[in-house]
């Protein structure tokens, strides 16, 4: 069994700063890829950060210059520095990884359960 563990939303005032949480736990071969997407009410799930299978980063435009990807191989974990928060930032934060696990070997896409954040006054 493969698991990804959301921590650290919560409510700030516009401005403030979050860090975000993602650890992988499990049966885990290889990760491949590791990132954050969002989903605030009413739309679709989009992506924020994200680590390439290559070591690459993609940011959304809207978070560019003001959100930071970062992560800790030795501990399957990737984090999501937020700045400079804005009240449109406000949405569930999912993690999301591409994992070959060790037991079977198959390798597919798994979720953390999301964390919210509210940016607001």
């Amino acid at each position: 069994q493969v698991q990804l563990v959301e921590s650290g939303g919560g409510l700030v005032q516009p401005g403030g700063s979050l860090r975000l949480s993602c650890a992988a736990s499990g049966s885990i071969l290889s990760i491949y890829a590791m990132g954050w997407y969002r989903q605030a009410p009413g739309k679709q799930r989009e992506l924020v950060a994200a680590f390439t299978s290559g070591g690459s980063t993609n940011y959304a435009d809207s978070v560019k210059g003001r959100f930071t990807i970062s992560r800790d191989n030795a501990k399957n974990t990737v984090y999501l520095q937020m700045n400079s928060l804005k009240p449109e930032d406000t949405a569930v934060y999912y993690c999301n990884s591409r994992i070959r696990r060790a037991t079977g070997g198959t390798t597919r896409d798994y979720w953390g359960q999301g964390t919210q954040v509210i940016v607001s006054s």
